[in-house]
This record gives structure tokens, sequence and C-alpha cells, in this order.
């Protein structure tokens, strides 16, 4: 739907009328809606691989940026195409690939939780000051 076929609704009309009118609000608005939409996507993309609502996150982000942009309202449709597609060919997977995702997506959370350093502060609660727990990034605690 482009911006103008959404403006024809009423309730759309009333909100952003103001807005169009003054070329300074309109584009602070934009702006607004870019600047919140954004952040809202790339936290959702951060999340993708962890357990939770990673996608659902992706999917906010891209439903608000739509609201003003016409892209992003294209980027919406075809990630949930393909994200449909995703999930309907890991249902019709045998139980062995469906364990190899699973895996895949635990291994990536081990690593996140190593790097951050969250295996070395649980271990320091218990005594444990083995050296592999270590991050990599953040170095040693003493």
């Amino acid at each position: 739907m482009t911006t103008e076929q959404r403006e024809n609704t009423p309730e759309e009309a009333g909100r952003r009328h103001r807005f169009r009118r003054n070329p300074a609000l309109n584009m602070g608005y934009r702006i607004g809606v870019g600047v919140v939409g954004g952040l809202v996507l790339v936290a959702g993309i951060v999340m993708i691989p962890y357990p939770g609502p990673g996608w659902l996150v992706v999917f906010a982000g891209l439903a608000i940026l739509s609201t003003e942009f016409e892209w992003a309202g294209r980027v919406l449709k075809f990630a949930k195409r393909y994200y449909d597609a995703w999930v309907e060919w890991l249902k019709r997977q045998n139980v062995l690939v469906k364990a190899l995702v699973l895996a895949a997506t635990g291994l990536v959370v081990a690593v996140t939780c190593w790097l951050l350093g969250a295996f070395a502060l649980v271990g320091g609660w218990f005594g444990l000051d083995w050296a592999w727990l270590e991050s990599p990034i953040f170095g040693s605690r003493g």
C-alpha cells in the first residue's frame, strides 16, 4: 500500500494532515519514525539467533518503518514470505535435521555467552577460576 493510499483512510488523514502541511514537521516525523523503526529492527536482528521473539521484533521494526517508507513495506512482505517458507521447510524435515538446527542455535547462544564473559561471571560465583571460561574480548577479571 502506497503512502497516498494509506492517507486516504480517515484516521491516517487526520493524524498526518498537520505534519504533511509543514515540511519541517513532516521531515521530523519521518526521521523519528526512521530512528525508532531502525532501532527496533536492529534489536530484532541481534535477537534472531537466540530463543525468544527475534523475528517478531524484526517484523515489528519493519512495520514501524513501513508506515512512512514504501521500501520497508516491500522488505516486510519479502521477509514474511521467506520466514514462512523456512518454517514450513523445517516442519517437513526429519528429527535429525531439526536436532541439527537446534544444536546450531544452541552453539550460537553458547559462543555468545562465552564471548560476553557470562561463563566467567557464573564460574566466579562458584569459585571456578578456569582460564577457558574467560572472555577473549573482555580479558581476565584480575
